[in-house]
């Protein structure tokens, strides 16, 4: 899609201005598309032996390896009140792990491989366009690391995949879902690059055409990358029927509560406690009985919620079974 685009727009017309060396492409560019391509070759893998729930939840420890990656290779200042911060999530999604029902060592390996992979792309993205030495703006990256990723895909399904597939698997699929997927991954990319191209400690700002990059980093993105793993734990839950047990309902509460508060920090979580206590007492003043009517619903719900998910799942047919 890159090469497309820079042969049919100006978006790409940044790629004159680097000066692209093969020392420099297989130091900087090379990698990159390396760890790309294992993180997607994993976190594929992981769907043939994990539900979608479970994955989300183990996706959740991602924040933690980011942090880690970036302080190896020197993008983020080493704090250990940071990791304490980010470590909440991991306690979390590790009692989420135990209250899992289809549990699959291997599948579990290929998820924690797919998030070290991503974890070490997001921070060499980061370093790559935060650097002077570049001077490379973000959909020029991908212009440059996108071909070594498909390279490297194509290699691996060759020997693995290209065996077992028949033109009846891709009609099964639909050639409009697979094209649809593609340019969905595609501006899933954009975005990332976009939003990791530059670190806030750093006082730079990248401008390519008439993009204005917005300031960020790797960790504060995959952070925000939790809110819509928990989206899609739901919408797996309800619409695909998948396991969800109270312990891990318990435990995914926890990481969600550690990315609240690494986010905000105790001092501001406070404030927001004290005026969240203050409005709601002046609106207890003001319609005491509507406030009561509140807090009885609220607790009705929360009630509904224990009990639905304790009750024991009972199908059709084994209901059948038991009048027989």
């Amino acid at each position: 899609m890159t090469q497309i685009l820079s042969r049919t727009t100006t978006l790409l017309d940044g790629r004159k201005t680097v000066k692209m060396t093969g020392k420099i492409y297989l130091r900087a560019i090379v990698p990159i598309g390396v760890f790309f391509s294992l993180s997607l070759i994993c976190g594929n893998m992981t769907y043939l032996y994990l539900g979608v729930a479970f994955i989300q939840m183990l996706k959740a420890t991602t924040p933690v390896a980011v942090l880690l990656a970036g302080w190896g290779l020197g993008t983020e200042k080493a704090s250990m009140n940071t990791l304490f911060k980010v470590s909440f999530i991991v306690i979390g999604v590790v009692i989420a792990s135990f209250g899992e029902i289809k549990f699959v060592l291997i599948g579990f390996l290929f998820q924690l491989g797919g998030i070290v992979f991503e974890a070490l792309r997001l921070v060499m993205v980061q370093k790559l366009l935060s650097s002077a030495e570049y001077k490379m703006d973000p959909l020029v990256s991908l212009y440059y690391f996108a071909p070594v990723c498909a390279c490297m895909n194509f290699c691996v399904a060759v020997v693995f995949e290209f065996p077992r597939i028949t033109l009846d698997h891709v009609y099964h699929v639909g050639m409009l879902v697979l094209l649809i997927n593609a340019c969905v991954a595609f501006a899933l990319n954009v975005s990332v690059v976009f939003l990791v191209s530059l670190v806030p400690c750093h006082g730079l700002r990248h401008t390519s055409n008439s993009f204005q990059i917005g300031r960020t980093s790797s960790l504060v993105l995959t952070l925000c990358g939790v809110l819509k793993d928990i989206l899609l734990v739901l919408v797996s839950v309800v619409f695909r029927n998948e396991p969800f047990t109270p312990l891990q309902c318990f435990g995914y509460s926890i990481a969600l509560a550690g990315l609240i508060y690494f986010k905000l920090g105790a001092d501001t979580i406070k404030a927001k406690f004290s005026d969240a206590g203050r409005t709601w007492a002046d609106y207890g003043v003001r319609h005491p009985a509507l406030r009561k009517v509140i807090v009885f619903a609220g607790m009705l719900l929360v009630v509904l919620v224990v009990l639905i998910g304790l009750a024991p799942k009972a199908g059709y047919g084994s209901f059948s079974s038991v009048i027989g």
